[in-house]
């Protein structure tokens, strides 16, 4: 089984957490049909702390598990949104870089790449982001080559998508890369949604 964790924090953008989410519980749902038995996915939301975080729009969320006891993260998602709260936060930037360490994959959505480059996870080479934030990441990080009119971009296991619904198309790649193009077929048909060409 593959754990997923998705970084849930004041601010987020509610689709580039809800995008990856569903589409990795989907994924196991759809898989549970025709192979039951250990879940291909386990999926946690994961907060600095305990109690509710309240999205971008006000959305609030519960996430159920913290960064003291999130335990193994094989895939670390870094959702966007209004990042300079999470990224100005020590104790999750140390975090991640502590998970990102053993993860198989990391990925951002949007402006989650630019919390990736605070925790120095994300430190040279391509990456991408909303195209509103483009020119803010490279200013901020001139060491990144930032790369537009992409959907997601990959650097060895960190991959970084652009804005909000291209979470959705990244995740989908992710559950073919990690679960093969089958199920990733299967689960975009099950959300009524295009499975995405190559980035």
């Amino acid at each position: 089984m593959t754990r997923v964790a998705l970084l849930a924090y004041d601010g987020v953008e509610a689709l580039d957490f809800a995008g990856p989410f569903e589409v990795f519980t989907t994924a196991a749902r759809v898989h549970a049909r025709t192979a039951p038995g250990e879940p291909v996915f386990e999926v946690v939301a994961v907060a600095a702390g305990p109690g509710p975080v309240r999205a971008r729009a006000g959305l609030e969320l519960l996430p159920s598990a913290t960064i003291a006891d999130a335990g193994v993260v094989d895939v670390l998602v870094v959702p966007g949104g209004v990042v300079d709260g999470v990224r100005g936060d020590r104790a999750v930037l140390d975090w991640l870089a502590r998970v990102h360490a053993t993860t198989r994959l990391t990925a951002s959505v949007c402006t989650g790449a630019f919390v990736l480059a605070a925790a120095g996870i994300l430190t040279c080479g391509p990456a991408t982001t909303h195209w509103e934030d483009l020119d803010d990441l490279a200013a901020q990080f001139p060491a990144l080559e930032v790369v537009g009119q992409r959907r997601w971009v990959r650097q060895g296991r960190v991959f970084t998508s652009a804005g909000i619904s291209a979470g959705i198309d990244l995740s989908l790649h992710l559950v073919e890369v990690l679960a093969g193009r089958e199920l990733a077929v299967r689960t975009a048909r099950q959300l009524d949604y295009p499975m995405p060409p190559d980035a």
